[in-house]
């Protein structure tokens, strides 16, 4: 009897994420990782044009990070966070509130994107409530993606993703996409919800899910400088953008007004493993200060803080503040920049977008534009046979790459970029 292959085993066992399982074509299995490529069973080579889901910073299996992961494996592999600590957890935190935007003062832990945004909102519906207020309204912008868990899909938008819970989920109030010719009625619609919102979430600067759509750092000034005025907390996820990807650390230091509440995970451990943080104000954690324990912030998670993802993620910030890797981002965005000139009157593109180290293309389509469509299909497939993996959001495809990935890399995943807007 012929042995399985890895494929095989997988759909006999696994159900893997956004997927038909029933019209999916099998997994490709990866066995090996080195900078900025996979290696599948066969040997073939694929370059990770957008960093694994977004996580990977620095390139696959990075010998650094390894090393630190191994060398806080055999100290310590866990500890119940809860009435204890440790000390990757504590250096994490005292690093990152150094390059956090100067009003972040408190980190706390959690496991992944989504959670680090439940935590945000938990801590500005119960500062209210701790206030003995009630301001149960949450602003957010249309098209946004915060995850998947109940909180933060009630305050993403609405769609085929979110159809099945909709009754489930809690009323947001979404205004659009600030710009020039709509911020003056936008701030108007904050002000107008003054007495009633205690939270505005938003992706600065870009909406990753939503078809990387970008907006400026100005208009977002402006929407923060209403909501402070009216005492509605701020909420800046930076799951995506964080740690280099809009061209400066965080995408909220591209602005002059900064958020209350900041969310991390994806980036923050250089695509090792899962870790999520909420960072704050003091007046958000001291309104959790009371001889009351009801007025506890009760959330938490059985791998909090877990020290092996801390010496990960302290390990990828290293690396971060190199020169070497900021040169690389500098020129990642300069090379993205170059191709953008180069096909920027193209007929069958409708938008070229770019912040940072994130470049999109958004093909003219005729019809059905969504994850769904049959675009997207093909152009997925196409780049996979060109040993690219590239995952479309219906008609817009982007790259997002690790810092690491080669000026030939980048001019050969342009190159057959041109090719699919020739052939779709």
């Amino acid at each position: 009897m012929a042995e399985k292959t890895l494929a095989e085993r997988d759909l006999a066992v696994i159900w893997h994420p956004y997927t038909q399982m029933q019209t999916a074509l099998p997994p490709i299995p990866i066995v090996r990782g080195e900078g900025a490529y996979l290696f599948d069973e066969n040997g073939n080579k694929y370059i990770d044009a957008i960093s694994s889901w977004w996580v990977n910073l620095h390139g696959h299996a990075h010998p650094y990070i390894a090393k630190k992961v191994a060398e806080q494996l055999k100290t310590l592999e866990h500890a119940i966070f809860a009435g204890f600590t440790h000390p990757a957890a504590i250096e994490l935190a005292e690093r990152l509130v150094k390059l956090l935007p100067e009003n972040q003062k408190k980190i706390f832990y959690s496991d992944n994107g989504s959670t680090a945004v439940e935590v945000a909102l938990k801590m500005c519906f119960q500062y209210w409530s701790n206030k003995g207020q009630e301001r149960k309204k949450v602003i957010a912008l249309k098209n946004a993606y915060h995850g998947d868990t109940f909180g933060a899909m009630a305050v993403s938008a609405r769609s085929a993703f979110t159809a099945p819970f909709e009754k489930l989920l809690f009323d947001v109030e979404y205004i659009d996409l600030p710009s020039e010719a709509n911020i003056s009625n936008l701030k108007s619609q904050i002000s107008n919800l003054k007495s009633e919102a205690c939270a505005f979430i938003f992706e600065p600067l870009v909406q990753g899910s939503g078809g990387m759509l970008m907006y400026e750092a100005n208009h977002l000034n402006e929407l923060i400088a209403v909501c402070k005025a009216h005492r509605i907390f701020t909420i800046a996820d930076e799951v995506m953008t964080g740690f280099g990807r809009t061209g400066k650390y965080f995408a909220s230091d591209h602005l002059n007004q900064q958020p209350d509440i900041m969310c991390f995970s994806k980036g923050l451990t250089g695509g090792t493993m899962a870790l999520g943080i909420t960072s704050c104000t003091d007046q958000i954690y001291e309104a959790f200060l009371s001889e009351d324990k009801l007025k506890t912030l009760f959330h938490g998670h059985s791998f909090t803080a877990n020290p092996v993802a801390c010496s990960a993620a302290l390990a990828s910030l290293d690396i971060l503040l190199e020169k070497e890797t900021l040169e690389n981002i500098e020129r990642i965005v300069k090379q993205h920049q170059s191709f953008k000139e180069r096909i920027n009157d193209h007929p069958k593109l409708k938008a070229i977008r770019q912040t940072g180290t994130i470049l999109a293309l958004e093909w003219q389509v005729n019809g059905n534009s969504s994850y769904f469509s049959n675009l997207r299909d093909n152009l997925y497939n196409f780049f996979i046979n060109q040993r690219i993996i590239l995952r479309p959001l219906g008609n817009i495809l982007y790259i997002l790459p690790p810092y690491c990935i080669s000026n030939e890399d980048l001019a050969y995943i342009y190159s057959k970029r041109e090719e699919a807007l020739e052939q779709f």
